[in-house]
């Protein structure tokens, strides 16, 4: 892959090259050509046609030639002289000629002196005829000079041929030397990112080093993303576990009151006969039991999963939050099993009136009471609290129109002093099924924290966990 990119590179600059090389030849061909049609107006192009044009400014007087005065004009402007010969090259006329310029030409001296400019280094001489007459036009001017070649066309054409193949050949050659030397550069990078897909698609999350240059941020965000994508690789491994661990032990709970109901069926019905009133009364009620404790299971993983899903409507209404409680409390101690227990309940609020689905709500606190208790040996203080919490920020009440006196949060803090939770098991405490590594009972169906907590953010309330090992734990619900 490296040298694929690498030759591609290198292919995209010569034909590059070779484009232009090309277009570069034609237009200077083109120009060439034009000129040589054309004749371009450049300064020995316009005293050529200065001297062949000069014949209109002159004329015959007594059978010789004269220059009228637009003529001499012109030649001052130009700093220029002429001379005219007779057909045997002698002088006859002449206008500002030097005085050392001869006076009798033969017909190779007049040649002589058009090609190789033998008048003096300075002057470039033409030549033109008017009225029988030739006449020599010097014009003094180092911007204007003549060179004569003699070539063969074939010999020229096959020359430039080999010149352009000559031209070509180096640049092509120059540019596979600086493409490679870039190209390695700029598809190096490449190759390296390429590599990077590759292994996050193997599921390799590797860090790959930033360059510097054109790369560096397409390299950071590929960090990034690697990044990401190593956390949900995990996040997606932890909950693959957990949902084994879930269907493990809903199997698992299922199995094990379907075993009790099933080997109490079959001892009433092989030994219905010999069994007393008492014994009978004793199965019956172990069957009812296990089948209670099923259809609670069934109901609260139900429960769970429509809470999860959002699907569960909520009836709502306006609840007293303290007297919910304090009569749940009450009940609480009410009870046989938690008669005894050391249960606190303070309210520093004498109102807390919130739209909430009595019921639900009712179930959560008592969970969480419950674990409090059912987790704790029976020496274990629960405190229950009710506070007035005003919010920190100020622009929340604007926003919503709430007075400083009625914009406030109902706080309920469960706290005891019991055993504790681990601070491996604190992630967890709240995933179905989590009864804790230092949990002695197994009282409930594992699904009690899990659902309190999903009845509290269904509305739209927090809740914070708390815990030290041998120190207890302190639940505080907002509402």
């Amino acid at each position: 892959m490296k040298w694929k990119l690498t030759r591609r590179f290198l292919g995209s600059v010569v034909t590059i090259v070779m484009i232009v090389g090309v277009v570069n030849t034609i237009i200077l061909l083109s120009l060439l050509i034009h000129k040589s049609k054309n004749n371009f107006e450049t300064d020995e192009g316009s005293a050529e046609n200065f001297s062949r044009n000069f014949s209109q400014y002159i004329a015959l007087q007594h059978d010789k030639p004269t220059v009228n005065e637009k003529g001499l004009e012109k030649l001052r402007e130009l700093n220029a002289w002429i001379q005219f010969l007779n057909n045997n090259g002698d002088q006859v006329a002449a206008f500002y000629t030097p005085e050392n310029l001869q006076k009798k030409y033969s017909p190779i001296e007049v040649v002589q002196t058009y090609k190789y400019q033998e008048v003096d280094g300075k002057t470039t001489v033409f030549i033109g005829e008017a009225h029988h007459f030739t006449y020599l036009i010097g014009i003094k001017n180092q911007k204007i000079d003549r060179y004569v070649f003699t070539y063969d066309y074939g010999q020229v054409l096959k020359n430039i041929n080999i010149v352009l193949l000559l031209i070509l050949t180096v640049d092509i050659f120059i540019a596979l030397i600086v493409g490679f030397i870039f190209g390695k550069r700029l598809t190096g990078p490449l190759h390296i990112l390429i590599d990077g897909i590759h292994q996050l698609r193997e599921r390799r999350f590797k860090k790959m080093p930033i360059p510097h240059g054109v790369y560096e941020d397409v390299f950071r965000n590929m960090n990034e993303l690697s990044l990401k994508l190593d956390q949900y690789e995990k996040e997606r491994n932890q909950l693959d576990q957990m949902r084994e661990e879930w269907i493990s032990n809903v199997s698992h709970d299922m199995k094990t009151p379907l075993a009790s109901i099933h080997g109490y069926a079959e001892l009433m019905q092989d030994s219905a006969k010999d069994l007393t009133e008492e014994e009978l009364y004793e199965y019956t009620s172990i069957i009812n039991r296990q089948s209670k404790y099923m259809s609670d299971l069934i109901d609260d993983l139900n429960l769970t999963m429509r809470l999860r899903n959002k699907k569960l409507p909520l009836l709502l209404e306006d609840v007293n939050i303290i007297a919910l409680i304090r009569e749940m409390t009450i009940n609480l101690l009410n009870d046989p099993q938690f008669g005894n227990r050391n249960v606190e309940f303070v309210a520093n609020v004498d109102k807390a009136v919130h739209k909430v689905d009595k019921k639900l709500l009712k179930r959560a606190i008592v969970n969480f009471i419950n674990n409090a208790l059912v987790h704790n040996n029976e020496k274990v203080l629960v405190r229950i609290q009710i506070d007035k919490v005003y919010p920190h920020c100020g622009q929340e009440q604007k926003s919503n129109n709430i007075s400083t006196a009625t914009a406030f949060h109902t706080q309920i803090t469960i706290a005891d002093n019991g055993r504790g939770i681990s601070s491996k098991d604190m992630d967890q405490v709240f995933e179905r099924y989590y009864r804790g590594t230092n949990t002695t009972s197994t009282h409930g169906t594992g699904l009690g924290m899990a659902i309190a907590r999903d009845i509290i953010l269904t509305h739209n309330g927090t809740v914070d966990l708390k815990s030290s090992e041998n120190k207890g734990t302190t639940i505080t619900i907002l509402l």
